[in-house]
């Protein structure tokens, strides 16, 4: 088994590093799942393509990280239909996550890319990375977070800019808990039945989505 690579809180030094932790806590820790934000095209049980990054190399070096806070469902997901994942720091929780090892460019096109922009221009990193949130726009994932940093390099993802409470929860589709279950896995931390616990505790998927549903969902998707 894998070991948890722990997140250092303080934030980094270098507001304009050239790589930089992507964390994921969606689909997007499928490995393959990333593959077709960094390289394009439509991934299996999406309903819409992606057009890619400019860099389209995987990641360098791919960690299972745990993020203080909490995961919830909400909104209703275009590509995948039923809630999207979102991350809530403010909340006492934890949430199971990948970070991905990619360039500063990278980062930035697969962020344009969530918040339905072409990608194609560098984000300016300076404000999340000294004060630790970002808000660029009102949009669902239009918010930068860093919860810190790992081997000297920032950890970021992106999140909704309201809270857990403030939106109304909605249950993922089983091909969205599929690739989210499938990147856990794949991380070598997390065996089946924690992941299942986890993603069925999770505010949106309770009361829809019960431990044994995930776990043979997941189970039948390997």
């Amino acid at each position: 088994m894998k070991a948890l690579h722990p997140i250092d809180p303080t934030l980094p030094a270098d507001a304009a590093p050239e790589q930089v932790w992507y964390t994921s806590y969606g689909s997007n820790m499928d490995l393959g799942r990333l593959a077709f934000y960094l390289r394009g095209g439509r991934p299996p049980g999406a309903a819409r393509a992606t057009p890619g990054c400019r860099d389209t190399r995987m990641p360098t070096r791919s960690v299972p990280v745990e993020l203080t806070g909490a995961l919830y469902f909400a909104t209703e997901s275009p590509v995948w239909g039923g809630g999207r994942a979102f991350y809530d720091p403010h909340v006492q929780g934890r949430v199971l996550a990948r970070a991905h090892l990619l360039s500063a460019e990278q980062f930035s096109d697969i962020a344009a890319q969530e918040m339905y922009r072409e990608p194609g221009e560098r984000l300016d990193l300076t404000d999340v990375l000294s004060s630790g949130r970002a808000v660029l726009g009102r949009g669902r994932y239009e918010t930068l977070v860093c919860p810190g940093q790992v081997d000297g390099l920032p950890v970021l993802t992106f999140t909704a800019p309201w809270g857990l409470d403030d939106v109304p929860w909605n249950p993922p589709s089983a091909p969205y808990v599929r690739f989210l279950g499938g990147g856990l896995l794949s991380a070598g931390v997390w065996d089946c039945d924690a992941v299942a616990s986890y993603i069925a505790a999770c505010p949106g998927a309770g009361g829809h989505w019960s431990e044994p549903a995930v776990a043979d969902l997941l189970r039948s998707g390997r």
